[in-house]
């Protein structure tokens, strides 16, 4: 069975606080429940993480290697400004996909520019929760 490390950056805790009209109603515990849900009806091992801390994230990364056999990571606001994560993902080598519940390519202009796109083998947004599906899909 693969095992999949989910990442998930800052303030994605806050879903169904932030913005709602943006990302929506549902808090960050659903959206948690539908990709263990998922990965379980794809027979995939999955690993849900999230952190406020870009060190954090880099470090999570780091120690993924060797372990997952897969990376999916939503960097949110750290997507338009942290190479650390994009050397982070380059330095273990592990195949990423990227998810963004919105449109990043619609929004504000500084939210169109994301380094992980750069090292990412896929990026899927605006596609709400069933983005995390799609990219669960790719490691099938």
């Amino acid at each position: 069975m693969k095992k999949i490390l989910v990442i998930n950056g800052p303030n994605l805790n806050l879903l169904g606080l932030r913005e709602p009209e943006l990302y929506g109603n549902k808090k960050y515990p659903d959206l948690v429940k539908y990709i263990k849900n998922t990965a379980k009806e794809l027979r995939l091992k999955v690993k849900v993480f999230q952190s406020n801390e870009e060190g954090k994230i880099v470090t999570k990364i780091q120690r993924a290697l060797n372990r997952y056999d897969g990376i999916i990571i939503n960097p949110a606001a750290y997507t338009h400004t942290s190479i650390a994560i994009l050397d982070a993902l380059k330095a273990v080598g592990i195949k990423t996909a990227e998810v963004h519940l919105t449109d990043i390519s619609k929004r504000e202009d500084f939210r169109q520019i994301s380094f992980v796109s750069r090292y990412a083998f896929c990026s899927i947004f605006g596609e709400g929760f069933s983005g995390y599906k799609k990219a669960l899909e790719q490691f099938v």
